[in-house]
């Protein structure tokens, strides 16, 4: 009997980490988004998060973190190869930088939008109203970060919030379903 609640419990699991509640609402989706040292030194939180806020996006977690090196090589480990790498790291190394999970329907894709071209000075040209443009001067110091895809805002949330790791969801996902399914027995 044990055995197959626990089975069912897994099946649940399973299923329920799919993209879609059971009702179809689609579930709310999570990213990294991060003010670079020239965001934070720039006096420009305020105005980002006020920009995030009125965009539809709720701030689920927040960290200041200083980024040493050896951390700053780390996440940007997919640039180490990049001609730009030692410059990235310098500047990210250079002050504090601000950690948040956002939370909203389609969040990668509207954060990336909202955030504008990689290069400041063309979202300044082409994206006057992003962030980048508001607060960026060039292609490195952009003022802001924001994971590309599913996979590298898992990896980037669990970098900066260790609670956030596909593991520790997987568990924390796990141990509530197993209470339900608990509950539903006795």
């Amino acid at each position: 009997m044990i055995l197959r609640i626990v089975g069912f419990f897994i099946l649940v699991c399973i299923s329920s980490s799919s993209r879609c509640l059971s009702n179809g609402i689609a579930e709310r989706e999570k990213t990294l988004a991060m003010i670079k040292p020239d965001g934070l030194s720039g006096n420009y939180t305020d105005g980002i998060k006020k920009v995030i806020l009125e965009s539809g996006f709720r701030i689920l977690r927040e960290r200041v973190v200083q980024l040493d090196e050896n951390g700053a090589a780390t996440f940007y480990a997919e640039h180490s190869s990049r001609s730009f790498f030692s410059s990235l790291i310098k500047y990210m190394t250079s002050g504090p930088a601000l950690a948040m999970v956002l939370e909203k329907e389609n969040a990668i894709a509207d954060w990336r939008t909202l955030i504008g071209p990689t290069d400041a000075r063309k979202a300044k040209i082409t994206h006057p109203h992003s962030i980048r443009a508001m607060c960026g001067l060039d292609s490195e110091k952009n003022c802001i970060h924001g994971s590309d895809s599913p996979q590298s805002a898992q990896r980037e949330m669990s970098f900066f919030f260790k609670e956030m790791s596909s593991v520790h969801l997987l568990c924390q996902q796990l141990y509530v379903q197993f209470s339900i399914l608990v509950g539903l027995v006795e």
